[in-house]
């Protein structure tokens, strides 16, 4: 018997890198996985190769566009008639840009795909995690959340006052990544729900390429990618937290290389995470 036999699963992002990774070793782990991705030709795709890798896994993608809220809620609501309960939800995917655009729900991109969508799902799917034995939630964040050294500005989340700075604005996103995190752990405190944040570490994935990151950046990371690891060990610690008996009843951490690190200091504001909380609670209609 397999560690996730029965279990079901949903990642994010998961028709590439380390989501794509991801969703392989939970499905080679025995569960149903969920490759939830906006592109469907892609997800279809990245179901055959994991097929073909490893035979006899049952997977699966659905429609998911974490620029539309509508999107987000047409996958809920599709998810929820189809299924009972949900063990494994990986919030995955993300963006980084180095323009500022809007989304059709006038949010900037960034700060909907890479948090407030996570969020709306997140809160859509709650009962089918509250419907599991032990429900884990893990979100995809990264080191690049401790150069939000002053928090997050709760007066313009969409970067519609100050100078947008794509890499700032990508950093300001994980920050919020953490915050959730840790504020979903602390109101599913005694549930059986747990939430914990990961950095996957640099990875050598298509992560930036699809995007717009500018120049500068992308040249630090092509000059860094010799150094990068791999899309299947970044996926590592996310695997961890979603299937390893070391981390049952864990919850509120941040991990980096499948051990408990300590994120930054604005991570750690619990009055900041409160209030991210109340915020995009009203700004998703998820309250």
């Amino acid at each position: 018997m397999s560690a996730l036999d029965g279990r079901v699963a949903i990642v994010t992002g998961a028709n590439s890198g380390i989501g794509k990774e991801t969703a392989a070793d939970l499905a080679a782990m025995g569960a149903h996985v969920i490759v939830a991705a906006r592109n469907p030709a892609k997800a279809a795709a990245a179901v055959e190769e994991i097929a073909r890798r490893t035979p006899a896994v049952t997977m699966e993608h659905m429609p998911l566009d974490l620029a539309s809220f509508a999107s987000v809620r047409a996958f809920a609501d599709a998810f929820n008639s189809r299924f009972d309960r949900l063990d494994v939800l990986v919030n995955n995917a993300g963006l980084t840009l180095r323009k500022r655009t809007v989304t059709e729900d006038g949010h900037e991109t960034q700060f909907q795909v890479n948090h407030l969508s996570h969020f709306l799902l997140t809160a859509r799917l709650h009962d089918r995690l509250t419907a599991a034995p032990a429900a884990r939630v893990v979100n995809v964040s990264s080191t690049g959340h401790t150069f939000a050294r002053d928090g997050l500005d709760f007066d313009d989340l969409d970067w519609e006052r100050r100078k947008y700075r794509g890499f700032l604005v990508y950093c300001a996103t994980k920050l919020a990544n953490v915050l959730f995190t840790r504020e979903l752990a602390r109101r599913e405190n005694g549930t059986k729900i747990t939430a914990n944040a990961v950095h996957p570490g640099w990875v050598g994935s298509n992560f930036g390429r699809e995007g717009d990151m500018g120049p500068l950046i992308e040249l630090a990371m092509l000059a860094g990618r010799p150094f990068a690891i791999s899309s299947a060990a970044g996926a590592r610690t996310s695997v961890y937290l979603a299937s390893s008996p070391d981390v049952d009843g864990i919850t509120g951490q941040y991990f980096y290389k499948c051990q408990v690190v300590a994120p930054s200091r604005a991570a750690l504001d619990d009055a900041a995470a409160a209030r991210l909380w109340d915020v995009s609670a009203e700004l998703t209609g998820a309250g």
